[in-house]
């Protein structure tokens, strides 16, 4: 499959399923062989992943949900829990970070650029997330893209025994396609972009 057609594989899937043929173990060999190959700033490899299966991915939302419960209005509570319900209801979960240290450790040898390295630090993990989720769509695995942090951070921290030095950009339920994404909408392309010396 070329890029482009893969590119347009890739949509954002609420409504995913357990049905994946893939092994947790084929999975994770897919999401660390991906992400290995992202791009980082320097090479600094900031990125880091933790992948979540089975009883593991469901307590992942199950604590959400619970933090979520003590700051959303109990009126309004119900479709927070139905999004909870919709990604719990997925096959696993991809945690993004990105480590502190080797950014650190770059703005201390190149303090010109020290301001910048967050920034970049912020291109890696996002460059990372489209990587595994073009990996998984190329699998016929569908995702969205969560950012329930930092609000969860602490007791995932807790949980999963995540170095302090890592700090949580993403949440990304993955699963089979029980519903396929409505047809996407596309802004007019003069108002998007331009080129020069064609």
């Amino acid at each position: 499959m070329k890029l482009h057609d893969l590119a347009k594989k890739r949509r954002s899937i609420y409504h995913l399923g357990k049905d994946i043929d893939h092994s947790h173990a084929e999975l994770y060999e897919l999401i660390k062989k991906i992400v290995s190959e992202s791009p980082s700033s320097f090479n600094s490899q900031s990125s880091r992943v933790v992948v979540l299966f089975g009883d593991e991915h469901e307590a992942l939302w199950d604590m959400t949900r619970e933090t979520l419960r003590e700051i959303v209005p109990a009126d309004s509570f119900e479709a927070t829990n139905a999004k909870m319900d919709a990604f719990k209801a997925a096959h696993g979960t991809v945690l993004f970070y990105e480590d502190q240290e080797p950014i650190k450790a770059l703005q201390e040898q190149f303090p010109l650029y020290a301001d910048k390295f967050p920034i970049w630090s912020e291109h890696s993990t996002a460059i990372a997330q489209y990587a595994v989720w073009m990996a998984l769509a190329e699998h016929d695995i569908g995702a969205s893209l969560q950012h329930y942090n930092p609000l969860i951070d602490a007791a995932v921290a807790e949980r999963w025994d995540i170095p302090s030095n890592w700090v949580l950009t993403a949440q990304m339920p993955f699963g089979s396609i029980e519903t396929p994404a409505a047809a996407k909408d596309y802004m007019d392309e003069a108002d998007r972009f331009r080129a020069f010396g064609l």
